[in-house]
């Protein structure tokens, strides 16, 4: 057993980073719920509980889905990634996939006990997670069409948002706000940002059978292309922050950040090179926190802070 602990410990240090994955969970969390009641003009915060419950099924689902990729991976991992501890038999499928189930069990049992009022959106979050794991069916179709792979698999966080966000609306009783139709847009362009960030590279780094943007588009498609997603994610966010009724400097703010986060990629297109490539990753990952700090998790605690 102590065996199996220390293997688990190392696999999430390369897999599923929690010390990286449970901020930015919870502050995904935080800023679905804080939007949510901007928006309905609700003051003060949910109980701690419910919240803490709500980031624990999130962290819940994004392993699985970790777990899953690793299931749907793995005859390329094997072929082209041996590195990777699943391939280089750090850990096994079987042993992830116990894991996985236990964890569903648990995250299950707990929505059931506390929350059965928020069930069937926990039902349908998990039945897309497991479409997902099974390609929808259409494997070989998706991996031929690169942009309906990215789009299907995006919208797992978009339903993890309304998830969160039911934590204040569903619970209190309220009918959902119109404006938590753009910020769940924000998540799903945060998603396609992060993950098309990650993928530009130069052409030294590019891995035999290992999916790149730079290598499917081109050095200076690619890092467009992602620019493009920064501008519909800033649209989409312009009016979410129309919607909750912020001040002017909220859109000072996602203005000035915009456009920071456009400069490593206009760089890139200039001027290819690794260290680009890692600010561009980065920046994603900085966009992604600062449009949830920014829409929902910011404003909530000014509120809380001034009480």
């Amino acid at each position: 057993m102590a065996g199996l602990l220390k293997r688990l410990i190392t696999y999430q240090k390369e897999r599923f980073p929690i010390l990286v994955h449970l901020p930015l969970i919870a502050a995904f969390s935080f800023s679905a719920i804080g939007y949510s009641r901007a928006c309905r003009g609700a003051a003060g915060f949910i109980a701690l509980p419910n919240y803490l419950t709500c980031v624990l099924t999130n962290v819940i689902l994004f392993f699985m889905l970790r777990v899953a990729d690793e299931h749907k991976d793995h005859e390329d991992d094997m072929m082209y990634r041996i590195y990777l501890p699943v391939p280089r038999g750090l850990i096994s499928l079987k042993e992830l996939s116990r894991l996985a189930k236990w964890l569903f069990a648990f995250a299950t049992f707990i929505n059931v006990l506390l929350f059965p009022s928020l069930l069937g959106l926990y039902a349908l979050m998990m039945a897309y997670l497991l479409l997902m794991r099974y390609e929808f069916f259409i494997p070989n179709w998706l991996k031929k069409h690169q942009v309906a792979y990215i789009v299907s698999h995006m919208l797992i966080i978009p339903l993890a948002d309304i998830y969160a966000s039911s934590y204040d609306w569903k619970l209190g009783n309220a009918a959902p706000p119109s404006g938590l139709l753009f910020f769940f847009a924000v998540s799903f362009f945060n998603g396609i940002s992060l993950e098309i960030g990650r993928k530009i590279r130069i052409p030294e780094k590019e891995e035999p059978g290992v999916l790149s943007y730079t290598k499917l588009w081109g050095l200076k498609t690619a890092p467009l292309v992602w620019m493009l997603v920064l501008a519909a994610n800033f649209a989409m966010a312009w009016i979410c922050l129309v919607h909750a009724h912020y001040g002017s400097q909220s859109f000072y703010i996602l203005s000035v950040l915009f456009l920071l986060s456009c400069l490593p990629a206009l760089l890139f297109v200039s001027k290819p090179s690794y260290k680009k490539t890692k600010l561009i990753e980065l920046i994603s990952l900085v966009w992604a926190i600062g449009m949830y700090l920014l829409l929902g998790g910011i404003p909530l605690l000014i509120q809380l802070l001034s009480r």
